[in-house]
Protein backbone atom coordinates (compact mmCIF):
# COMPACT_ATOMS: atom_id res chain seq x y z
CA UNK A 1 0.00 0.00 0.00
CA UNK A 2 1.35 3.24 -0.99
CA UNK A 3 1.10 6.60 0.50
CA UNK A 4 -0.85 7.85 -2.29
CA UNK A 5 -3.45 5.37 -2.32
CA UNK A 6 -3.67 5.98 1.64
CA UNK A 7 -4.04 9.15 0.75
CA UNK A 8 -7.05 8.38 -1.67
CA UNK A 9 -9.11 7.02 0.80
CA UNK A 10 -9.39 10.12 3.31
CA UNK A 11 -12.36 11.88 2.91
CA UNK A 12 -11.95 13.83 5.76
CA UNK A 13 -8.88 15.20 8.36
CA UNK A 14 -8.71 17.68 10.99
CA UNK A 15 -5.86 17.96 14.13
CA UNK A 16 -8.23 15.38 15.84
CA UNK A 17 -10.38 13.53 13.71
CA UNK A 18 -9.55 11.25 10.03
CA UNK A 19 -12.64 9.60 7.97
CA UNK A 20 -11.72 7.10 5.46
CA UNK A 21 -13.11 5.10 2.75
CA UNK A 22 -12.37 1.86 3.83
CA UNK A 23 -12.47 -0.59 0.81
CA UNK A 24 -14.08 -3.53 0.95
CA UNK A 25 -12.00 -6.64 2.10
CA UNK A 26 -9.64 -4.58 3.76
CA UNK A 27 -10.06 -6.14 7.76
CA UNK A 28 -10.19 -2.93 10.74
CA UNK A 29 -7.70 -5.52 12.81
CA UNK A 30 -5.04 -7.95 11.95
CA UNK A 31 -6.15 -11.79 13.02
CA UNK A 32 -5.22 -15.29 12.34
CA UNK A 33 -7.96 -14.89 8.90
CA UNK A 34 -6.76 -11.71 8.27
CA UNK A 35 -2.91 -10.69 7.99
CA UNK A 36 -3.71 -7.67 6.04
CA UNK A 37 -5.62 -5.07 7.92
CA UNK A 38 -6.11 -1.46 8.51
CA UNK A 39 -3.58 -1.59 10.95
CA UNK A 40 -0.71 -1.85 7.88
CA UNK A 41 -2.18 1.59 7.14
CA UNK A 42 -1.73 2.87 10.45
CA UNK A 43 1.82 4.37 9.78
CA UNK A 44 0.61 6.10 6.43
CA UNK A 45 -2.20 8.12 8.63
CA UNK A 46 -0.05 9.52 11.28
CA UNK A 47 0.43 12.67 8.82
CA UNK A 48 3.35 13.81 10.97
CA UNK A 49 1.97 13.27 14.13
CA UNK A 50 4.40 11.14 16.74
CA UNK A 51 0.94 8.73 18.01
CA UNK A 52 -0.74 6.33 15.46
CA UNK A 53 -4.34 7.00 14.81
CA UNK A 54 -6.58 4.26 16.30
CA UNK A 55 -10.01 3.18 14.73
CA UNK A 56 -12.77 3.65 17.11
CA UNK A 57 -15.77 1.43 15.84
CA UNK A 58 -15.43 -1.46 13.28
CA UNK A 59 -16.76 -2.46 9.81
CA UNK A 60 -17.07 -5.96 8.65
CA UNK A 61 -14.21 -6.60 6.63
CA UNK A 62 -16.76 -7.25 3.54
CA UNK A 63 -18.33 -3.73 4.21
CA UNK A 64 -17.07 -0.53 2.69
CA UNK A 65 -17.24 3.09 3.70
CA UNK A 66 -17.21 5.92 6.25
CA UNK A 67 -14.48 4.36 9.45
CA UNK A 68 -13.66 7.03 11.79
CA UNK A 69 -10.14 7.01 13.71
CA UNK A 70 -8.92 9.32 16.25
CA UNK A 71 -5.82 10.91 15.81
CA UNK A 72 -4.58 10.95 19.29
CA UNK A 73 -5.05 9.67 22.87
CA UNK A 74 -7.67 12.40 23.96
CA UNK A 75 -9.90 12.44 20.45
CA UNK A 76 -9.44 8.30 20.84
CA UNK A 77 -11.73 8.50 24.36
CA UNK A 78 -13.95 11.23 23.12
CA UNK A 79 -14.88 9.70 19.80
CA UNK A 80 -15.08 5.95 21.57
CA UNK A 81 -17.43 8.13 24.30
CA UNK A 82 -19.44 9.03 21.52
CA UNK A 83 -19.69 5.86 19.43
CA UNK A 84 -20.45 4.11 22.95
CA UNK A 85 -23.53 6.78 23.58
CA UNK A 86 -25.14 6.17 20.27
CA UNK A 87 -24.57 10.45 19.53
CA UNK A 88 -23.01 9.58 15.90
CA UNK A 89 -25.49 9.08 12.96
CA UNK A 90 -24.42 6.49 11.17
CA UNK A 91 -26.12 5.89 7.74
CA UNK A 92 -25.94 3.08 5.12
CA UNK A 93 -26.62 2.30 1.45
CA UNK A 94 -27.38 -1.84 1.04
CA UNK A 95 -28.65 -3.33 -2.51
CA UNK A 96 -31.05 -6.18 -1.44
CA UNK A 97 -32.58 -9.43 -3.16
CA UNK A 98 -36.15 -9.01 -4.71
CA UNK A 99 -38.59 -6.09 -3.76
CA UNK A 100 -40.13 -4.80 -0.48
CA UNK A 101 -43.55 -4.58 0.51
CA UNK A 102 -43.63 -1.43 2.36
CA UNK A 103 -41.63 2.04 1.47
CA UNK A 104 -39.77 2.34 5.05
CA UNK A 105 -40.14 0.61 8.18
CA UNK A 106 -38.36 -0.10 11.22
CA UNK A 107 -36.97 -3.90 12.37
CA UNK A 108 -36.63 -5.08 16.04
CA UNK A 109 -35.00 -8.56 16.08
CA UNK A 110 -32.95 -9.30 18.97
CA UNK A 111 -29.47 -11.03 18.37
CA UNK A 112 -27.50 -13.37 19.40
CA UNK A 113 -24.07 -15.43 18.45
CA UNK A 114 -23.52 -19.25 17.80
CA UNK A 115 -21.56 -21.63 17.27
CA UNK A 116 -21.28 -23.42 13.75
CA UNK A 117 -19.38 -25.69 12.24
CA UNK A 118 -19.35 -24.33 8.78
CA UNK A 119 -18.29 -20.93 9.50
CA UNK A 120 -17.09 -20.88 13.30
CA UNK A 121 -19.71 -18.65 14.47
CA UNK A 122 -22.63 -16.48 12.79
CA UNK A 123 -25.33 -14.02 14.38
CA UNK A 124 -28.77 -15.17 14.46
CA UNK A 125 -32.58 -13.78 15.86
CA UNK A 126 -33.38 -14.76 18.99
CA UNK A 127 -35.73 -13.76 21.33
CA UNK A 128 -33.23 -14.30 24.07
CA UNK A 129 -30.65 -11.86 22.43
CA UNK A 130 -29.62 -8.43 22.19
CA UNK A 131 -31.76 -5.58 21.66
CA UNK A 132 -31.01 -4.91 18.05
CA UNK A 133 -33.14 -1.92 15.58
CA UNK A 134 -32.55 -0.71 12.49
CA UNK A 135 -34.92 1.94 10.25
CA UNK A 136 -34.73 1.32 7.14
CA UNK A 137 -36.00 3.22 3.65
CA UNK A 138 -36.29 2.27 0.28
CA UNK A 139 -34.71 4.48 -1.92
CA UNK A 140 -35.01 2.91 -5.65
CA UNK A 141 -35.13 -0.43 -7.00
CA UNK A 142 -34.26 -2.47 -10.29
CA UNK A 143 -35.82 -5.35 -12.08
CA UNK A 144 -34.72 -7.82 -9.06
CA UNK A 145 -33.44 -6.03 -6.57
CA UNK A 146 -33.85 -2.57 -4.34
CA UNK A 147 -32.04 0.21 -3.23
CA UNK A 148 -32.29 0.94 1.16
CA UNK A 149 -31.33 3.40 3.09
CA UNK A 150 -29.98 1.88 6.82
CA UNK A 151 -30.05 3.00 10.00
CA UNK A 152 -29.39 1.32 13.12
CA UNK A 153 -30.33 2.36 16.42
CA UNK A 154 -27.94 -0.31 17.80
CA UNK A 155 -24.68 -1.44 16.62
CA UNK A 156 -24.37 -5.48 16.87
CA UNK A 157 -22.45 -7.56 14.92
CA UNK A 158 -23.36 -8.37 11.46
CA UNK A 159 -26.69 -6.81 12.69
CA UNK A 160 -27.60 -4.91 9.53
CA UNK A 161 -26.77 -8.13 7.10
CA UNK A 162 -28.91 -10.64 9.78
CA UNK A 163 -31.88 -7.84 9.80
CA UNK A 164 -32.35 -7.58 6.16
CA UNK A 165 -32.18 -11.13 5.76
CA UNK A 166 -35.01 -12.26 7.87
CA UNK A 167 -36.97 -9.30 6.19
CA UNK A 168 -36.70 -12.19 3.43
CA UNK A 169 -33.86 -9.70 1.40
CA UNK A 170 -30.71 -10.63 2.49
CA UNK A 171 -27.79 -8.47 0.91
CA UNK A 172 -26.74 -8.89 -2.54
CA UNK A 173 -23.09 -10.84 -2.34
CA UNK A 174 -23.88 -12.04 1.68
CA UNK A 175 -23.18 -15.60 1.21
CA UNK A 176 -23.23 -16.22 5.06
CA UNK A 177 -27.00 -14.36 5.08
CA UNK A 178 -27.90 -15.05 1.84
CA UNK A 179 -29.34 -18.81 2.48
CA UNK A 180 -27.70 -19.66 -0.67
CA UNK A 181 -28.13 -16.60 -2.78
CA UNK A 182 -25.55 -17.02 -6.12
CA UNK A 183 -22.69 -14.40 -5.54
CA UNK A 184 -19.47 -13.39 -8.14
CA UNK A 185 -19.82 -9.92 -6.49
CA UNK A 186 -18.55 -8.37 -2.84
CA UNK A 187 -20.86 -7.89 -0.10
CA UNK A 188 -23.18 -4.74 -1.53
CA UNK A 189 -22.92 -2.68 1.60
CA UNK A 190 -21.57 0.40 2.15
CA UNK A 191 -21.45 2.64 5.31
CA UNK A 192 -22.47 5.69 3.01
CA UNK A 193 -22.73 8.72 5.74
CA UNK A 194 -21.51 9.14 8.99
CA UNK A 195 -22.38 12.73 11.25
CA UNK A 196 -20.16 13.76 14.65
CA UNK A 197 -19.27 16.81 16.97
CA UNK A 198 -15.91 16.02 19.00
CA UNK A 199 -17.33 18.31 21.74
CA UNK A 200 -19.88 20.65 23.15
CA UNK A 201 -17.10 23.53 21.14
CA UNK A 202 -16.38 21.96 17.92
CA UNK A 203 -17.95 22.05 14.75
CA UNK A 204 -20.10 19.28 13.40
CA UNK A 205 -18.39 17.16 10.82
CA UNK A 206 -20.93 15.16 8.64
CA UNK A 207 -18.72 12.62 5.44
CA UNK A 208 -20.59 11.41 2.83
CA UNK A 209 -18.02 7.98 1.43
CA UNK A 210 -18.56 6.95 -2.51
CA UNK A 211 -19.70 3.49 -3.21
CA UNK A 212 -16.78 1.12 -4.51
CA UNK A 213 -17.09 0.73 -8.59
CA UNK A 214 -18.94 -2.48 -8.13
CA UNK A 215 -21.66 -1.80 -5.69
CA UNK A 216 -21.97 2.01 -7.80
CA UNK A 217 -23.28 0.00 -10.63
CA UNK A 218 -25.59 -1.78 -9.09
CA UNK A 219 -26.99 1.14 -7.31
CA UNK A 220 -27.40 2.99 -10.44
CA UNK A 221 -29.30 0.15 -12.12
CA UNK A 222 -31.91 0.90 -9.08
CA UNK A 223 -32.26 4.37 -10.03
CA UNK A 224 -29.07 6.24 -8.39
CA UNK A 225 -27.72 9.22 -10.51
CA UNK A 226 -24.25 9.14 -8.85
CA UNK A 227 -22.11 11.60 -6.78
CA UNK A 228 -20.42 14.66 -7.63
CA UNK A 229 -18.20 16.69 -4.99
CA UNK A 230 -18.71 13.99 -1.89
CA UNK A 231 -16.54 14.05 0.74
CA UNK A 232 -16.26 15.48 3.92
CA UNK A 233 -17.05 18.96 5.84
CA UNK A 234 -17.45 20.55 9.03
CA UNK A 235 -21.26 22.14 9.04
Amino acid sequence: MTLAEVEQAVLYIDAHVIVLNKPAGLAVHRGPKTPESLEDWLPLLAFGFQRLPQPVHRLDRDTSGCLVLGRHPKAIRQLGALFAERRVRKIYWAVVEGHLPLAEGTIEAPLRKISTKAAGWRMIAAADGDPAVTRYRVLGKSQRRSWLELTPETGRTHQLRVHCATLGHPIAGDVQYGEGVATGASLMLHAREVSLQLSETSRPIAVVAPPPPGMADALKACGWAGDEGVGGSEE
